[in-house]
């Protein structure tokens, strides 16, 4: 909005229609300031040729030190289940072996160890491929290998030991809420988790849902809570990226700029749906391993913020153009 403003105060005309939408993000996308309900019910006031996401990709950093700037072009598909364990409960001075807190208690160990496949897309191996020109030694040498058709499973297995690495090669599932218990003396009668996954684009809801099945068993309730979105893929065309890289560059000369796979989810899911191609082009860089989102103390470092908004004003400049 500061560079919108900006804008006009002086006199900056585009060669093409810039649209500014203001929505509640991915939390809220259903309700009256979404993106969801403005593709139902008002589809005209943000259809556009393509999407700048300024709520995904970015500037990635370790310990203050910029790394790479990401442009995001694909996401994973966010799906929760709850995973339910039922008994005829009785009095907690006479317990039994049947408990329902330890039969769910037993069953999430075992999701916790299901293991998807690693399934690398044309963005994620672009973005393997590209980061390992950062690395040295084993760890260049893995990004290669992992990039490769099919992807080296060593490789594979040392990359995921990252918990970000881990994410962008395959499918994730992990226990997320509990519930279970009425009364402090009463053996309880049901115990229930929320198990989220976020996954990769081009499995399915069923593909999740059958493997989570077999680990559980069938002393489990599985049940779809929030059932997942498509989540299809939009690869950076060369010009955009070109001109990404311009204003990077312009700002951070050298710093390479990347296709990436976003590991959690964003308003972009349903305008790529729609068939609007949207591509994260965030203004802030975050902390790799101070990564504190949706927490009580979500925070960026001020120095990026103020960045932020003179890389913003240049990025809506250059996407301004006709391509």
């Amino acid at each position: 909005m500061t560079n919108f403003i900006r804008l006009k105060r002086e006199g900056f005309r585009p060669d093409r229609d810039l649209i500014l939408a203001l929505t509640a993000d991915e939390e809220g996308g259903r309700g009256p300031n979404g993106v969801a309900w403005l593709l139902e019910h008002r589809r005209a006031l943000i259809d556009a040729g393509f999407c700048v996401n300024t709520d995904a990709g970015g500037g990635q950093a370790k310990g203050g030190r910029r790394q790479l700037y990401s442009v995001q072009a694909a996401e994973k598909g966010y799906l929760s289940f709850v995973l339910t364990a039922k008994n005829p409960g009785g009095h907690s001075s006479l317990p039994t072996r049947e408990n329902a807190i330890y039969e769910l208690a037993a069953a999430l160990l075992k999701v916790r160890d299901v293991q998807f496949p690693v399934d690398l897309n044309e963005v994620t191996r672009e973005y393997f491929g590209r980061t390992a020109k950062l690395e040295t030694g084993q760890g260049a040498a893995d990004r290669r290998a992992v990039a490769k058709v099919p992807p080296d499973a060593d490789a594979a297995s040392r990359l995921s030991e990252s918990p970000y690495e881990n994410a962008l090669l395959r499918t994730t599932c992990v226990a997320t809420m509990l519930e279970g218990g009425h009364a402090d003396n009463a053996l309880p009668q049901t115990a229930a988790a929320t198990v989220n996954c976020r996954v990769l684009p081009g499995e399915t809801q069923s593909e999740v849902e059958r493997r989570l099945r077999a680990a559980v068993g069938s002393g489990i309730d599985v049940r779809v809570k929030i059932p997942m979105q498509p989540n299809v893929a939009s690869p950076p065309p060369v010009e955009l990226l070109r001109r990404v890289e311009g204003v990077v560059h312009s700002m951070w000369p050298e710093l390479p700029v990347v296709p990436v796979m976003e590991t959690g989810g964003t308003d972009g899911k349903p305008l790529r749906a729609a068939g609007i191609p949207t591509y994260g082009i965030s203004q802030m860089f975050y902390d790799l391993d101070d990564i504190r989102a949706h927490g009580k103390d979500e925070r960026i470092r001020t120095e990026y913020f103020y960045d932020g908004l003179e890389f913003g004003y240049r990025m809506i400049k250059a996407m301004a153009g006709a391509f």
